[in-house]
């Protein structure tokens, strides 16, 4: 992007940063109804809670950017990808009262969460079944019952689907768990 676009934005030169980001919506739609999947908190144990729900957007979502980030041709898709997830829990955040001042270090905190998620997957699906679930046991909040070892499997799963599709079927959201 050149100074004089930054400057002048959409007006002279097109499409904005929104626009940029709407090819990547069918993804991140299929994103949040993976993540909101009630097999997640019936099957596995999941907390069905605010924070459940939230550790499970950020799992999927770390999941589906690991596979992006081995594909040179998904990775500036993939920073597209993790600004509708700013976009989304921004709104998500003022929606429900939060207020100007907190947003900005909320949002750190939330980013800080999916990073941390993204670490601990890369290490995680790299090894054993083991090291996954002792990953899904720190990075989700299970409720009474709540299984570590079937969100695991269930990732695994995922992970292994998402290694199959081609990046367009990626970027169009044809994943089914």
């Amino acid at each position: 992007m050149t100074l004089l676009s930054r400057i002048f934005g959409p007006f002279f030169f097109g499409q904005g940063a929104e626009n940029d980001r709407e090819p990547l919506r069918p993804l991140w739609n299929k994103v949040v109804e993976l993540a909101r999947a009630p097999e997640w908190y019936a099957h596995c144990g999941v907390a069905d809670s605010m924070t459940g729900r939230f550790d499970m957007l950020t799992l999927i979502m770390a999941t589906v950017m690991l596979r992006m980030e081995r594909d040179p041709a998904l990775v500036e898709p993939s920073v597209r990808l993790s600004e509708l997830f700013v976009e989304d829990m921004d709104g998500q955040m003022r929606q429900s009262g939060v207020g100007d001042l907190v947003v900005g270090k909320r949002m750190g905190q939330l980013m800080g969460a999916l990073g941390g998620r993204l670490g601990a997957l890369r290490e995680a699906l790299a090894q054993d079944d083991a090291a996954l679930t002792e990953a899904a046991r720190r990075n989700v909040t299970l409720g009474e019952g709540g299984d570590a070892g079937k969100v695991a499997a269930r990732l695994r799963s995922l992970a292994d689907q998402l290694d199959g599709l081609t990046a367009a079927d990626l970027l169009a959201g044809k994943i089914v768990l």
